[in-house]
């Protein structure tokens, strides 16, 4: 089969986020099954940087804000990826420095809807072998707003392949302005509130959803709740009469990159049936990256990690308010990696310097660190208030470092909770809390500390946790399955 995937970004050419991871790995999984693979990624300055060889496959024109746009289409094998990437080079859209979506003072690109536009103009021609070079695929696979428009481009084609448009996330629409939709020149039978119309502006995101064959998102519990207010962001009534396309698919990690047994980022490796030395070497090395020794003291006292963007929707508010409490009444230590919004990052930062010894923070990403923090932390804080899917607390449970993290999305669907009745069934992963609020999250922690104190029952939750399967393989599965209906 063959299968034109569509993404905005690849790890580790370019990554923002596990869009980035998906797009790496579930591709890479199809093609394990025999699928036949070409990924199309927008030519932005520092992925083309990355590229040796390359070939010119031509040029297509297609319209953009302010006339003809021409976009020179390359083909380039990579040492990474397993089979070709088309890379759309447009140096007036793409060729600038910094993140794919937002200048460096963190504000969207503003000609973000004409160079998404044209990525999927280009993209729909493409799917169409506009070039002529004898490859077109039977399924176009679409992942978040910067690709919703192509399943629409592609909506009236005769012939045309069978459209799969994946939500990451439906709190990102790409909305713009009934402005933007006319100067793009987008086909006005579009403009309704059964097209891409979203409160009198255009959703990008929206026109996915209505025009692809198949709406997925990426956990069973994500695709149950996008269809509610609480998490619909507006659209959860038309998601609801969508409920006959749409699947909730749980994304898998890359087994082979996040693997305690040969991580090149750690000092020691570990499996599942020898946890104990591995876990300690890394524990030791991580607290002696902030301080100059690890004391008997910090080795004993439970070590609680957290890797992510330090917005709301991942809870760091919670976590900051329960640091100074944990902090009081117990000896836990915490270390901490992420960005986000920059209250967060000072309000952390003053943390550390208040606490030098039990609260270690690193502003910024470090993906060696971000491994080394799986492996040597004891819990994994990850308590997102909505999280379609996420990744972290899988990588946790791989590396025997049980996640607390808010029933919502992929982590509900992931994570089992560590109470009384799934220890003694022996399936217990982590911990689980599920009114979403600072006090729900602290008893979460406590228990948490209770049942660490408990060398054999710990133990026994760490191996759970390793023996769960999230590997990709699993998930293309019920892709491909998809793809043939």
């Amino acid at each position: 089969m063959k299968i034109l995937f569509v993404a905005s970004e690849a790890y580790p050419l370019v990554k923002t986020g596990g869009l980035g991871d998906v797009a790496y790995s579930l591709p890479h999984a199809l093609q394990a099954r025999g699928a036949d693979i070409r990924l199309v990624l927008p030519g932005y300055r520092a992925l083309l940087r990355q590229l040796d060889q390359v070939r010119i496959l031509g040029w297509l024109d297609v319209r953009g804000a302010e006339g003809i746009v021409s976009a020179r289409i390359l083909e380039t094998r990579h040492p990474d990826f397993a089979f070709p990437l088309w890379v759309i080079d447009c140096p007036p859209l793409f060729d600038r420095p910094g993140n794919p979506y937002v200048n460096a003072n963190g504000q969207d690109w503003p000609d973000n809807a004409e160079r998404f536009a044209v990525f999927a103009r280009v993209a729909a021609l493409l799917a169409q072998d506009a070039l002529d070079i004898g490859w077109q695929p039977a399924v176009v696979h679409t992942h978040d707003w910067q690709t919703g428009l192509v399943a629409a481009f592609l909506a009236d084609q005769p012939g045309r392949p069978k459209t799969v448009f994946t939500i990451h996330n439906l709190a990102y629409g790409g909305y713009f302005s009934h402005g933007d939709f006319v100067r793009l020149q987008l086909p006005g039978s579009w403009w309704s509130s059964e097209g891409v119309e979203f409160h009198g502006g255009l959703s990008m995101l929206k026109a996915g959803i209505v025009y692809a064959d198949a709406v997925t998102t990426v956990s069973p519990t994500y695709a149950a709740e996008i269809c509610t207010p609480a998490f619909g962001y507006g659209l959860d009534g038309l998601l609801l009469s969508r409920q006959y396309k749409l699947h909730g698919i749980l994304n898998g990690i890359d087994t082979r990159i996040w693997n305690p047994s040969t991580d090149p980022h750690l000092p020691a490796h570990y499996s599942m049936s020898r946890i104990l030395p591995g876990k300690r070497r890394n524990k030791q090395a991580l607290i002696e990256r902030f301080l100059p020794r690890a004391d008997d003291d910090a080795m004993q006292a439970p070590l609680l990690g957290l890797v992510g963007r330090l917005v709301e929707q991942k809870g760091i508010d919670w976590v900051l308010a329960a640091i100074p409490v944990l902090l009081s009444e117990t000896d836990a230590r915490f270390v901490l990696l992420g960005s986000g919004q920059a209250a967060y990052e000072h309000k952390l930062t003053r943390l550390a310097k208040q606490h030098p010894g039990r609260v270690f923070v690193e502003i910024g990403y470090d993906e060696a660190l971000a491994h080394h923090i799986e492996a040597g932390a004891d819990l994994f804080m990850m308590p997102s208030r909505f999280e379609p899917c996420g990744l972290n607390q899988m990588y946790s449970l791989r590396y025997g470092t049980p996640p607390i993290v808010f029933k919502t999305g992929g982590l509900a669907d992931t994570v089992i909770d560590a109470d009384a009745e799934n220890l003694a069934a022996g399936n217990a992963t982590g911990f689980v809390f599920d009114t979403p609020e600072v006090a729900a999250f602290l008893q979460a922690v406590r228990r948490a500390f209770d049942l660490y104190r408990q060398p054999t029952q710990w133990r026994r939750l760490q191996q759970n946790g390793m023996r769960q399967s999230f590997d990709w393989a699993d998930s293309a599965g019920h892709y491909l399955a998809l793809y043939s209906t």
